[in-house]
């Protein structure tokens, strides 16, 4: 049975490298490249929602690739909802590359 008070977030809504037709429901400018549902939760938690992950859960378009699954308490519309956490995702995106760069520059120094 369908849950109402729910939203069903995929990664693939988020992912910039599909097409409206295999699944990105956001503009490119919102998404991506291949998000990770780590990445989503992240996203979703930092706006202050109630979710639930799913990880053995497969996007109908592509059920052979487990992606996993995110339930989020429906506070507004959709739309709305993917825009802000679209949002918010590329910060976190952002903000684990700049992570990322920095360890890489101190092992580099250790050398």
């Amino acid at each position: 049975m369908r849950k109402q008070d729910k939203i069903v977030l995929w990664p693939a809504y988020f992912d910039a490298g599909r097409t409206r037709e295999k699944g990105r429901k956001l503009p490119r400018n919102l998404c991506v490249p291949l998000p990770k549902i780590s990445e989503l939760k992240e996203a979703v938690e930092r706006l202050g929602l109630k979710n639930e992950l799913v990880l053995d859960a497969a996007y109908p378009k592509t059920p052979w690739i487990r992606s996993g699954m995110l339930l989020v308490a429906k506070r507004e519309p959709k739309n709305t909802l993917l825009k802000k956490i679209g949002a918010e995702l590329l910060k976190v995106r952002s903000s684990r590359v700049q992570k990322e760069a920095k360890a890489r520059k101190k092992k580099k120094k250790k050398r």
